[in-house]
């Protein structure tokens, strides 16, 4: 057999033999992560954001080497079909303005939305999915889907997005220049918002929700034959609910979804305003002792301990306060103390030390 097949008697031992080097056993680990890590995606990440998730397991490896190892296992993203025009667009330069002027970084969430319609085919004919997105964190924070081209569809959808998200702030809402958009119940939908257009014939101008839109056709629904309008919505469903939102990594979010970086956000800005709640707690609070009509005038305010400054419990921070009051002559107990924020009632322990007393009080509060 080995004489058939051309292969020597030395050579197919030393096949068999053959025990596989530390450097080829972490090669096939390595390869194992990538296919776990790529089904995970729905079969839809490249080699940098593969990269990203194998650094977080702890793995030292390059770019170049995930895409060599994904060749390998014959591993490949998915490809977008042509491009194909079905919007049509309406001129109303005068009226019509570019607010947003492609500033698509927003520094806070629910800052800027953006809105478009797109194209889905099935074999029952089209169906159309108006969207909005928070520019923030690139978000899909409301969509529907609809057997018509009606008004209707964009104002559910913003209708689901104002019910989700805090406009009291000043919004923009971006879209392009569809009949849709020019409606006068979208403008009667979004008259606490200040409306931007992108410019006629020029796409760009809305690119983060162009980009949205061949995402979800490229990574999901290029691989089905979709029958009908119940088929569409289950997968635009699992695609964006369970996927896209909550899931897929964003290399515009420092590799994280939207979900994650919206509530890393919250987290730090939650911290920063109660950090600033406190300091203004510390630069204009006044403390003023009340005895059963008696006044003390000289009270003595030592800021004994301050500790626990930022102690994150239950996500919430809780800050602690041991103040130590001198005062003289005192004998009563009951007590409040007034701060510039309210009034907190709080307990006096006494303790008698030299015909003076000396009131420790402990109290502990929350500042939202």
């Amino acid at each position: 057999m080995l004489k058939f097949s051309g292969v020597s008697r030395s050579g197919y031992l030393a096949w068999l033999h053959h025990v596989h080097s530390d450097t080829e056993k972490r090669r096939e680990a390595v390869k194992a992560k990538i296919q776990d890590i790529y089904d995970d995606s729905k079969q839809n990440y490249g080699a940098p954001k593969i990269t990203v998730e194998l650094r977080k397991t702890g793995e030292v490896i390059s770019e170049r080497t995930v895409g060599t190892y994904m060749r390998q296992t014959g591993i490949r993203v998915q490809w977008s079909k042509p491009w194909t025009i079905t919007t049509k667009d309406s001129d109303f330069s005068t009226e019509l303005q570019n607010i947003l002027d492609e500033q698509f970084n927003p520094n806070r969430p629910n800052a800027v939305w953006c809105s478009d319609i797109t194209y889905i085919w099935t074999i029952d004919g089209f169906v159309y999915l108006p969207s909005v997105m928070d520019l923030f964190s690139r978000k899909i924070i409301a969509w529907t889907l609809s057997k018509t081209l009606e008004v209707s569809c964009v104002i559910d959808a913003i209708n689901k997005a104002k019910t989700r998200r805090n406009i009291d702030q000043p919004l923009i809402i971006h879209s392009d220049r569809g009949s849709q958009y020019v409606a006068k119940k979208y403008k009667k939908a979004t008259e606490n918002m200040q409306r931007s257009y992108s410019k006629k014939a020029f796409p760009w101008d809305n690119a983060c929700m162009e980009s949205f839109h061949s995402i979800l056709k490229r990574e999901w629904l290029n691989r089905f034959r979709i029958r009908d309008y119940n088929q569409a919505y289950r997968l635009i469903f699992e695609y964006l609910e369970a996927f896209y939102n909550t899931k897929r990594i964003h290399r515009y979010c420092d590799f994280m979804s939207p979900a994650e970086f919206e509530q890393v956000y919250k987290r730090a800005h939650m911290g920063k305003t109660k950090a600033t709640n406190f300091l203004r707690l510390i630069a204009f609070g006044s403390v003023i002792i009340v005895l059963e009509n008696h006044f003390i005038r000289k009270i003595q305010v030592i800021y004994y301990l301050l500790y626990y400054f930022f102690c994150l419990l239950s996500s919430m921070l809780c800050l602690r306060f041991l103040i130590i009051l001198n005062v003289l002559g005192c004998s009563e107990i009951q007590c409040i103390v007034q701060v510039c924020c309210g009034i907190l009632p709080i307990k006096a322990v006494l303790v008698n030390h030299n015909q003076r007393f000396r009131m420790v009080y402990i109290f502990e509060m929350q500042l939202i």
